[in-house]
């Protein structure tokens, strides 16, 4: 559920402490604290490591900041010359905090509780790097991809590879299970979403899985629709996110023949409590819990969640 973050007082308060948002993901300390922060309020039942999608490009030498009350602010990757600036060499180094990250994460739950690794999909982390920040309708990245489709496709291989790298090191460090987030797939048409988003995703996968066949991989193509059943089929994946927009009978028919799946409660609805979240989240379980289902999330928690609607989320999933 994007654990940790704006919700809780304690990661604020250390928020706080740190300055940026980069410095906080790049301090393997307090990202190791804050990643146990909702572990040890909640008693998860998988924690999930404190980092950001966006610390692929900046490992890859682009400038990343994260500036307050705007989100992340990139200097764009839009043409030849810009791409060519990209270097993978330093990029290990540059992830290390991570995989320190996972490292005390991991000693610290003994055992008790698995960790996820993630990253972000190649689509998705471009749309980021070439627009230069958060977008819309990614519009930036469509049309450099419609026009000069081999540049991107340069971007996407990439990031595939620099991805594939970094979650096999999440691995190493201790992960359990990894999740690749296409935050931004339902931005694209059925030809360009097989393109940009299946067939980059099974690459990663199958990178992945060359070198750690035993580690479960979740995709999440929030925003695909129907698009979905073909990402479970082709990507390779275990499982897959479901945002709140799929209907809960569509899911049972289409994705839980092929994958386990994972979702689906508004985090809007989750915000406004009340009995509304009783009925839903009891619709979710009756529909999908009888086969292979993590209750979760259509998308991440947001920031105003008040934390006595996490606490009755969880009393009802676990039948309190």
């Amino acid at each position: 559920m994007r654990q940790a973050g704006r919700y809780l007082p304690e990661y604020r308060e250390i928020r706080t402490k740190v300055g940026s948002f980069l410095n906080l993901c790049l301090n393997s300390e307090l990202a190791a604290e804050v990643t146990l922060q909702p572990i040890r309020r909640f008693g998860f039942d998988a924690a999930i490591v404190f980092s950001d999608i966006l610390i692929i490009p900046y490992a890859l030498g682009q400038k990343v900041e994260f500036v307050e009350g705007e989100g992340p602010n990139l200097q764009p990757i839009d043409n030849t010359e810009a791409l060519n600036r990209l270097d993978a060499r330093p990029a290990e180094i540059k992830l290390t905090p991570v995989y320190e990250t996972i490292d005390r994460v991991v000693s610290a739950l003994n055992g008790k509780v698995p960790l996820i690794g993630f990253c972000g999909a190649p689509y998705t982390v471009a749309t980021y790097m070439v627009g230069g920040g958060a977008s819309k309708d990614q519009a930036e990245t469509r049309l450099w991809a419609y026009r000069e489709p081999k540049e991107f496709g340069r971007l996407i291989d990439l990031l595939v590879e620099t991805s594939a790298r970094y979650l096999l090191g999440q691995v190493k460090a201790g992960a359990s299970a990894l999740q690749i987030f296409d935050s931004w797939a339902g931005s694209l048409p059925e030809d360009e979403f097989a393109r940009w988003c299946i067939f980059p995703t099974k690459a990663l996968v199958d990178r992945v899985r060359a070198e750690a066949p035993d580690v479960p991989i979740i995709g999440f193509p929030r925003g695909c629709g129907p698009l979905s059943r073909r990402y479970a089929e082709e990507t390779g994946i275990d499982a897959i996110g479901c945002d709140q927009g799929l209907p809960l009978d569509w899911i049972k028919t289409h994705l839980q023949d092929l994958v386990t799946v994972q979702g689906n409660l508004d985090p809007v609805l989750l915000v406004a409590g009340g009995r509304r979240v009783d009925e839903r989240v009891r619709e979710i379980l009756d529909a999908l819990s009888p086969r292979p289902f993590v209750f979760n999330l259509g998308h991440g928690i947001l920031p105003e969640t008040p934390i006595a609607h996490v606490e009755r989320l969880l009393s009802l999933v676990r039948g309190g």
